[in-house]
């Protein structure tokens, strides 16, 4: 049976810049770039994004194209009779444990979602934010529900199939996206006082740059494009032959960037206007972002908006995330596609509970001293995403051979791509070390 496929060039790139644009780029890359000091922050990750980032997708998408296969099964059918497979397993563990905290931060985003439609969290005063966060992160019935809707929404999405299900919802999302945060940015920019945060995004001050926002910038522009977790290889296994990959990469990038810069505009100049903290950390948009829209005139819709549009970088990631395994269980254990989806949901979702439980009754249970939910992020963001990068790098690079990727993604030489001195060197050498940096510095072993 004829595997399927995107059906159009426009539903190709909603799909993959729907996984790459994500609470990575709306949550996470806010705020470590106000702990970094701004726009300093951002020069440094978008040379990560062109030097490695463009390189490892590419690379990646060709892998997926040429096998026409599952994350795993690509490695088996590109180099047949060696254990090279076992990365896509690994991809398969990195993705189906990050969909299992992912969940549970998309249920938090839905729960506000709903408080700012009601009008709830216009209500609670700006110095109880912070105990109504910990206090919704501690009420387990409710994550669970939220956790557990995300979960119904993505496998609903994912059962419909790759063009039905996948493009078809990408293609309605990701302009929505687009459109609510332009709405968002108009707002953020007239306020008054907004040309502070415009300065702090845009004005470079090299001095706040330490090698350790280099290594987060690095690290940032791996995870933020969904790379190393088997979502660009599954992906590119549903890309048509004809389609120009070096192209296509060039633009999931562009709008994974875009975003993430679009979302800095609407968060910094408004932090700045009401006078808060640009480095408050992973409670930015919980905490910080709640008690800047009450100061606002009509707060209450913007804020809705404001989640809403959180909400759909979510989704659009967690379908990317249990696509990689039910591909895997659909092709290499011939599993129906609804049942594997579902089967799959249902793991995730038992395993999201022990973590949602450590932020309630079994917030006093320590692994290595991190919570389960601390673990498991843990785990899959910082040992297995590196490693499967590493080794999906020296794969193409030195296994498969940079020849059999540059054909692939000339298209045997149908499109000009220019530069394979630059690409063999950065996927043989400058990305194997460079993600190997990454993996010492987030375990630890390096200290900066």
């Amino acid at each position: 049976m004829e595997r399927d496929k995107f059906s159009s060039k426009f539903g190709v790139i909603a799909a993959a810049a729907g996984s790459a644009i994500g609470l990575g780029n709306i949550w996470k890359f806010p705020y470590i770039t106000g702990k970094n000091g701004g726009a300093a922050f951002i020069f440094v990750y978008l040379i990560c994004i062109i030097l490695v980032g463009t390189v490892v997708m590419v690379s990646e998408l060709s892998l997926g194209r040429r096998a026409q296969a599952n994350s795993s099964g690509a490695f088996k059918k590109l180099k047949p009779s060696s254990k090279w497979y076992y990365t896509g397993y690994l991809a398969v563990a990195t993705s189906f444990i990050i969909l299992a905290t992912y969940s549970i931060i998309a249920g938090w985003v839905l729960s506000y979602f709903c408080s700012s439609i009601t009008g709830k969290l216009t209500t609670i005063a700006p110095d109880n934010l912070a105990s109504y966060f910990e206090t919704l992160t501690g009420n387990t019935p409710m994550v669970l529900f939220f956790s557990l809707l995300v979960i119904i929404i993505t496998a609903f999405i994912v059962i419909s199939g790759v063009q039905n299900g996948i493009e078809k919802y990408s293609k309605i999302l990701m302009p929505i996206l687009f459109v609510t945060l332009i709405i968002l940015i108009i707002r953020s920019v007239t306020l008054d006082g907004a040309e502070k945060g415009l300065e702090f995004l845009f004005k470079p001050d090299f001095s706040q740059l330490t090698a350790q926002s280099v290594l987060e910038a690095l690290g940032h522009s791996f995870y933020s494009l969904s790379l190393g977790m088997g979502v660009i290889i599954t992906y590119g296994s549903y890309i048509k032959k004809e389609e120009n990959l070096a192209s296509l990469s060039l633009k999931v990038i562009a709008a994974d960037t875009i975003v993430a810069l679009m979302a800095g505009v609407v968060i910094f100049p408004a932090v700045f206007a009401y006078g808060f903290e640009p480095g408050a950390g992973p409670s930015l948009i919980f905490i910080t972002l709640p008690a800047v829209f009450q100061g606002m005139p009509f707060g209450s819709f913007f804020e809705s908006l404001f989640f809403l549009l959180v909400g759909i970088a979510a989704i659009t990631s967690t379908i990317s995330l249990l696509e990689v395994s039910v591909s895997f269980l659909t092709e290499e254990f011939h599993m129906d596609r609804k049942k594997a989806a579902i089967f799959l949901s249902a793991g995730v979702f038992l395993l999201s509970i022990p973590a949602i439980l450590s932020f309630g009754a079994w917030s006093g249970v320590k692994i290595f001293g991190l919570s389960i939910f601390d673990l498991f992020d843990y785990i899959s963001s910082y040992i297995f995403l590196p490693i499967g990068g590493i080794l999906t790098s020296i794969f193409v690079g030195w296994v498969w051979g940079t020849k059999n990727a540059f054909k692939e993604i000339s298209n045997d030489g149908l499109y000009s791509f220019k530069g394979y001195k630059f690409y063999n060197i950065i996927i043989k050498y400058i990305a194997p070390i460079a993600i190997f940096m990454i993996l010492l510095y987030s375990t630890n072993i390096i200290k900066l």
